[in-house]
C-alpha cells in the first residue's frame, strides 16, 4: 500500500463552517484506520481541545496520533504518551509580554483544561476556549504566574499590522530562540525554535520506521504549508488560500463538501488492492472489539472469498461444551462485513441487514472453526453473502446468509 500515514490539518481540513466533522468524513477515516493506515490530527489547538475529536474518529482505538500546538507536541491517542515535545524557554516569557503590552496585545496560553489571559473579555480568547471546551483564567501578570514552560504563547488583535510588525521584528532578533506562526489575521502565535507541523511530522515518520512519501498530508492554512510540501503526497482544500494550493500536489473540495473525505478516498480507497488489504492489522487492531473478544481472526481476504476462523472455547460455547450458535451467527456477519467493505465503492459504507443460519452439525470446545464467506449477489443497494462454518475436519457446522444494506455516504 502506498500511504501508511495521513497527517490531517483540523480546523477548515476534517472540520466543516460549523466545526463538524461529518458522517462522510467519520466514516472515510475509520475505513481507512481498519485497513491499517494510522492518522494523526495536526492542529495548532491544545491537546485538551483536539481529544474529543481524535475520539470522535476511533483515533484512541486504532492507535493514531495528535499533533498540538502546531506542532510542539505529539502524543499517542490510545495512551497519552508524549513521543515529541518542544516548548518555550520561560526566561524568554517575560520578553514577550513586555513586548505584547507596549503594542497593546492581548496575551494568553493554554494550562491543562484552561486558556489563561491577561484579557478574558477579548472576543477572540473567549471563542477559543469555547471552540476547544476550555474554562478562561485571568492572569494580570503572565510571566510571574506561569508555572512551566509553556506549549505555546498566543498575541492576539484586530490589528493585524500590530502582530505583522512585531512578527517581523521577533523573526529578525530572536531567531534560532522561538518561531512564529502567524496563522490567521488576529492570532500571533509563538512557540519553540523549530516547531511547526513539518517538524513534528517528521519525529512521527522516524517514530513509525516508514517514508515520508508513505505520507499523505492535508491541509488550508499557511501552517500547513511545510507540512504538504515535505510529504509524499499534499492535498489542499478547496478552501484554502491560492497561495497554500500552489504548494499542494492537488486541490480536493472545500471543507463544506467532504473535501477531505474526497481526498482520501481518491489517493487510497480506489488505489486498494486485494493484496493491499492488511489482514494482519484488522486482526490486531480487533482486540476490544466483539471479534477481539470471540477470538476470531481474518485468515484470508479477496473480492470473490474471505475466510476467519474462531476457537470453540468458554467464550463462544453453550454450557454443554457446544459451539454457541449466536457465536456462529456472529463469526458469520463478521466475515460478510469485510467481503462487503471490500466489495463496495469509495462513497459508500454497509450496515447488517439481516442474518440467518442452519445449524446442521456441532462443533464441541478444544476445536477451531472456519467461516467461509463467498457472494451470492452484490447489487447497488444490497450485498447477499453466503458464510459456511466447518470444523477442523472440514465438517460442515451451520450454512448462514447475511444481507447487508449498501448506502451513499452523505
Amino acid at each position: 500500500m502506498k500511504y501508511k500515514l495521513i497527517v490531517l490539518d483540523v480546523d477548515g481540513t476534517m472540520l466543516n463552517s460549523n466545526r463538524e466533522v461529518t458522517k462522510r468524513t467519520v466514516q472515510t477515516l475509520r475505513r481507512v484506520q481498519q485497513m491499517g493506515i494510522k492518522v494523526a490530527l495536526a492542529s495548532g489547538r491544545p491537546t485538551y481541545g483536539i481529544l474529543p475529536l481524535a475520539r470522535q474518529i476511533d483515533l484512541d482505538v486504532y492507535e493514531g496520533y495528535i499533533i498540538s500546538y502546531n506542532g510542539a507536541q505529539v502524543m499517542e491517542a490510545k495512551d497519552g504518551q508524549i513521543i515529541f515535545e518542544r516548548r518555550i524557554d520561560p526566561q524568554m516569557v517575560p520578553y514577550i509580554e513586555k513586548k505584547a503590552r507596549k503594542m497593546g496585545l492581548t496575551m494568553a496560553y493554554y494550562d491543562g483544561n484552561e486558556v489563561v489571559s491577561d484579557d478574558i473579555s477579548n472576543p477572540h480568547i473567549v471563542d477559543e476556549a469555547q471552540m476547544n471546551g476550555m474554562s478562561l483564567r485571568q492572569d494580570e501578570m503572565i510571566s510571574v504566574g506561569m508555572d512551566d514552560w509553556p506549549s505555546e504563547i498566543m498575541l492576539v488583535s484586530d490589528d493585524e499590522q500590530a502582530l505583522n510588525s512585531l512578527e517581523e521584528h521577533m523573526q529578525r532578533h530572536l531567531a534560532g530562540v522561538m518561531d512564529t506562526i502567524h496563522s490567521n489575521p488576529y492570532y500571533l502565535e509563538i512557540v519553540g525554535y523549530q516547531v511547526g507541523k513539518s517538524y513534528a511530522m517528521s519525529a512521527l515518520v522516524q517514530k513509525m520506521g516508514i517514508q515520508m512519501s508513505e505520507v499523505l498530508a492535508i491541509g488550508d492554512g499557511a501552517a500547513d504549508i511545510n507540512m504538504l510540501q515535505m510529504a509524499g503526497t499534499g492535498v489542499a482544500m478547496g478552501n484554502a488560500t491560492e497561495g497554500v494550493r500552489r504548494c499542494a500536489d492537488f486541490t480536493t473540495l472545500s471543507n463544506d463538501e467532504d473535501g477531505a473525505a474526497v481526498a482520501i478516498e481518491r489517493a487510497i480507497v480506489r488505489e486498494v488492492r486485494v493484496a493491499d488489504i492488511p489482514i494482519d492489522a484488522i486482526n490486531a487492531q480487533s482486540g476490544t472489539t466483539l471479534m477481539g473478544n470471540l477470538g476470531i481472526q481474518y485468515t484470508f481476504a479477496s473480492a470473490e472469498r474471505v475466510e476467519a476462523t474462531m476457537p470453540v472455547d468458554h467464550r463462544t460455547r453453550q454450557p454443554f461444551g457446544i459451539l454457541h450458535g449466536g457465536a456462529t451467527l456472529a463469526l458469520a456477519e463478521t466475515v460478510a462485513g469485510l467481503g462487503s467493505m471490500i466489495a463496495c465503492q469509495p462513497d459508500e459504507f454497509v450496515v447488517g441487514m439481516q442474518v440467518s443460519g442452519n445449524h446442521v452439525s456441532s462443533a464441541y470446545e478444544g476445536d477451531t472453526v472456519r467461516a467461509v464467506c463467498t457472494p451470492v449477489h452484490l447489487g447497488r443497494s444490497s450485498h447477499v453473502w453466503n458464510v459456511d462454518v466447518f470444523t477442523s475436519t472440514d465438517k460442515l457446522v451451520s450454512s448462514v446468509r447475511v444481507v447487508n444494506s449498501v448506502m451513499k455516504k452523505k
